[in-house]
């Protein structure tokens, strides 16, 4: 398993290819505009396996726009300057902090 840095940078590579390939400049259109693309297309795919849609949908597509989101998140973050695993850990962790 890849910690999130790790994954941050294939998120890169592959986006650096991406970009290269269809001449596509990675902008702040361009990372907000993914971002909320990917989302719709988590929900779609949630819906379409959850039988509400007339599509039928797979354990398989729902994963792989999760994965794209995740990608999209993780090269926003980056992009900010974001350390996405400290910011969870110091946000979420809190929660925990509180319960001890």
């Amino acid at each position: 398993m890849q910690d999130l840095g790790e994954l941050t940078a294939v998120a890169n590579r592959v986006s650096v290819l991406y970009a290269q390939r269809f001449g596509i400049e990675r902008d702040a259109a361009w990372y907000l505009g993914k971002m909320t693309e990917e989302l719709g297309e988590v929900a779609s795919a949630y819906l379409s396996l959850a039988g509400q849609t007339r599509k039928d949908g797979s354990k398989t597509d729902l994963e792989n726009e999760v994965a794209d989101l995740l990608g999209f998140l993780l090269l926003f973050a980056d992009w900010q300057g974001i350390d996405a695993g400290a910011a969870f850990e110091r946000k979420w962790g809190a929660y925990l902090a509180q319960e001890a």
